[in-house]
């Protein structure tokens, strides 16, 4: 468990929001969507993430500064530059503890490709492992929706998986997609944040995509464990199928929370939740062609180790959230994403994208809506997958004016 000063970080809170809207167009800025092709070794491959996106890596260290919650943990006595020097410490320890020498390694090459220090790049890791650990309802790991289709519901019969990121759009800028080449493994296609050696969401040669949605957990490893996001590397570098990537990922040391939608090439698609200690595989129903997910757990077995259905965000947490339900926003858009694919029989890309960007009934964005509108989260990315094709579309923007890029493997 990382001690409280490193917690603190988690959260990733500014009392400023910014709007999408003063975001750099991209696409007129002649933005290549692959940032980074790393290849090789695994140093190999952490340094070259880290020459290509090191303006972004070093802007988000900067970045840290004006993170609400980081400072509000910062004791008054103490200078920033100590406080922050003591949480990469801190951040450093805890990843070495994790035993894992291929994250050492990458973990290594990014903070040499970016020439940036090792425990800067350790600070920004180990920030993930605990996004979803909030026992004390002070983190924020962000609100996002993932809906796969498939056969009968699909209009060409092949599987689709769509996902909305959502976060704060104080991070936007440091979202990079990268294509991994590991050495003697299988290629894939990665979304991550610049700084991180694992994926966020994938999709590798063979057709198998996964995609991460955070939750809320209360268990711990009894020893420190690697992020979830690098199990999902390691997954996408070795596994093929769906049954092959829940087996991997279940069977890893990990730490947080999270749930997975897992979809392969064949059609076979699969949500698997997880904390640092269980997990779960849900697959669709007999006769049913769909599953969704937000952010919270189905299976009674996972309830026990998630944060209480009732737990509201304490006075620790950022002060746009605090006395708010933790739960409230999964809660409303899984009831809407169901009557939404209730009333949609067979489901092309434009329906997929619809619904995805859908703002109520009432056409009134919000925290609770498909597409995030809030005063606090806003949903930053929007992604979708085709297996078969092996082709993945990326959009950093809100769900309801995505203007997609595409890249195929």
């Amino acid at each position: 468990m990382l001690p409280g000063l490193v917690r603190a970080t988690l959260i990733f809170c500014s009392n400023q929001f910014k709007t999408l809207e003063n975001a750099v167009n991209t696409k007129s800025a002649g933005f290549n969507i692959v940032e980074a092709v790393c290849q090789g070794s695994s140093k190999e491959m952490g340094y070259a993430q880290g020459e290509g996106v090191l303006k972004k890596i070093h802007s988000a260290r900067h970045v840290l500064a004006q993170l609400e919650a980081f400072r509000l943990q910062q004791p008054w006595w103490m200078p920033y530059r100590a406080y922050r020097r003591l949480a990469d410490f801190k951040a450093t320890q805890f990843l070495a503890q994790c035993n894992n020498a291929e994250m050492s390694q990458r973990l290594a090459g990014i903070a040499e490709g970016a020439g940036i220090s090792l425990p800067a790049i350790c600070l920004f890791n180990a920030m993930e492992p605990l996004l979803s650990a909030v026992g004390g309802c002070t983190a924020c790991p962000g609100a996002c929706s993932t809906v796969a289709v498939r056969g009968r519901r699909s209009v060409t019969g092949e599987p689709m998986v769509a996902r909305n990121f959502d976060y704060l759009p104080l991070v936007q800028p440091f979202y990079i997609v990268r294509e991994s080449r590991p050495k003697g493994k299988l290629r894939s296609l990665e979304f991550t944040t610049a700084p991180l050696a694992g994926a966020v969401d994938g999709m590798n040669e063979e057709g198998l995509c996964i995609i991460y949605n955070y939750a809320f957990t209360i268990d711990e490893q009894s020893n420190p464990a690697p992020p979830i996001s690098i199990a999902i590397s390691e997954a996408l570098e070795r596994c093929g199928t769906v049954t092959e990537a829940a087996e991997w990922i279940s069977s890893r040391p990990r730490c947080g929370g999270g749930i997975l939608m897992l979809c392969d090439a064949s059609g076979d698609v699969a949500s698997l939740e997880l904390s640092s200690t269980r997990s779960y595989l849900r697959r669709p129903s007999a006769g049913e062609d769909v599953l969704f997910h937000s952010n919270a757990f189905s299976s009674s077995t996972m309830r026990e180790v998630q944060v209480p259905w009732d737990a509201i965000f304490t006075n620790k947490a950022a002060r746009a959230l605090r006395g708010r339900s933790l739960h409230e926003s999964s809660a409303l858009r899984d009831k809407r994403f169901f009557q939404l694919l209730e009333e949609a029989d067979v489901i092309d890309v434009s329906r997929l994208g619809n619904i995805m960007a859908d703002h109520g009934p009432g056409n009134m964005p919000s925290d609770n809506t498909p597409c995030v509108h809030g005063s606090y989260w806003f949903t930053t990315a929007c992604l979708q997958f085709f297996p078969n094709e092996r082709r993945m579309r990326v959009a950093y923007s809100s769900a309801c004016c995505a203007d997609f890029e595409d890249v195929t493997l």
